[in-house]
């Protein structure tokens, strides 16, 4: 996935209000709009997404380590952020967008670059007219939890 992508950047308002969820994210995918910059400093990429359900990965490493030796907190809570808030993206109209309003992040057991790969996978839990709720997991390739997640996202442009 990561050779496909372009180079980090960012779409207008404009472009993204005339795509639907799903041609904005395959267009992401495909290389044919900008990754996010954001994927590129913390180091993960979208891996699947459809309705109500989006899979970035990444892979920690000393970058990401705080003084006591483990992957900072903030690293798994930026990767499910932006699972869940994309989940949510997959579910809006074409027009629409959305900004997280509550984030909760529970840790399991701590990252550290010896972990290898992780995904993160957000889901859906309500759509309502003017806010969404979303949960998230973060695992490693073995299916190991690490970190779970819940989010409520403000619904914009109604």
């Amino acid at each position: 996935m990561r050779q496909r992508l372009a180079e980090p950047g960012v779409v207008s308002l404009q472009e993204v209000r005339g795509k639907t969820p799903q041609e904005f994210f395959d267009g992401i995918g495909a290389g044919e709009l900008p990754a996010p910059p954001i994927n590129a400093l913390i180091g993960f990429v979208p891996l699947e997404w459809g309705q109500g359900r989006f899979i970035f990965q990444g892979t920690p490493d000393m970058r990401h380590y705080n003084p006591l030796g483990t992957v900072h907190g903030g690293y798994a809570a930026t990767l499910l952020d932006s699972a869940m808030g994309c989940a949510v993206h997959t579910m809006l109209e074409p027009g629409l967008g959305y900004t997280t309003t509550d984030l909760r992040i529970s840790y399991i057991r701590a990252l550290t670059r010896d972990t290898g790969p992780i995904r993160a996978e957000g889901t859906i839990v309500h759509v309502g007219r003017s806010t969404a709720l979303a949960e998230g997991r973060l695992y490693d390739v073995d299916g190991r939890l690490y970190a779970t997640g819940s989010t409520t996202c403000l619904i914009l442009g109604r």
